[in-house]
């Protein structure tokens, strides 16, 4: 079999992470989840007190330090930061803002690309993000743009977190998909948008499974 590169772009909230987890692990590949990379990068700043807002260059100075490792264990996958389990940490709202606020940096985002590239060489992948149709991995097989209206987006996350026992509000939910929408989509470098030759897959109206089964074949029919 060939090998298969397979990038996800798509705003915060639209079931890239969940559904390429799945869609990874039915085919036997390996997904990188580059969104909780820079949530790493985010929590950092919040464990160190840097202020991202006000003092970038205390966050650039430091990027050697920050250590990022994808591992499965039992089955699912695990987010290490500097050798601490994070995975849970990671996925809280101030994590969340702040990863959006981390990915406008274009020191931070230089150094992360140069590590998703280096896991992707070796195995078939699933890659999510904000950019990797365009950007992180251009020569990919497949290319999708995932999304679902900004409603859809909130009540999902809302559901997700209550179900993790997180207290919630789905209006200040919805408030922070739509700042990270206009975030991610007017900075600078890199911007959230669809590429010319990327699948728009609306999953507004789909549920889990309708999703990961149009996904699958969109990748079988590279194969």
């Amino acid at each position: 079999m060939k090998h298969i590169a397979v990038a996800v772009d798509g705003p915060a909230g639209a079931g890239k992470s969940s559904v390429s987890k799945a869609v990874a692990k039915d085919l036997g590949y390996t997904y990188i989840d580059t969104g909780a990379m820079y949530r790493c990068v985010a929590l950092f700043a919040i464990d160190n007190g840097i202020d991202i807002q006000t003092d970038r260059a205390a966050l650039i100075n430091r990027l050697d330090e920050i250590k990022i490792a994808l591992k499965n264990e039992n089955n699912a996958q695990r987010v290490y930061l500097n050798d601490k389990d994070v995975s849970e940490r990671i996925r809280r709202a101030d994590v969340s803002v702040g990863a959006s606020d981390v990915a406008v940096i274009p020191e931070v985002r230089a150094r992360l690309v140069e590590m998703q590239r280096e896991m992707a060489k070796t195995d078939n992948v699933i890659m999510d993000g904000r950019d990797i149709c365009a950007y992180v991995l251009p020569d990919a097989q497949v290319k999708i743009f995932l999304t679902a209206s900004v409603d859809a987006r909130a009540k999902r996350r809302y559901d997700e977190m209550r179900g993790g026992g997180i207290e919630c509000d789905f209006e200040k939910i919805k408030a922070e998909i739509e700042y990270r929408d206009k975030n991610d989509s007017s900075r600078a470098v890199s911007p959230l948008k669809k590429a010319d030759d990327a699948v728009l897959l609306d999953t507004t109206e789909l549920d889990f499974g309708q999703v990961t089964e149009k996904m699958k074949e969109l990748i079988r029919n590279v194969l």
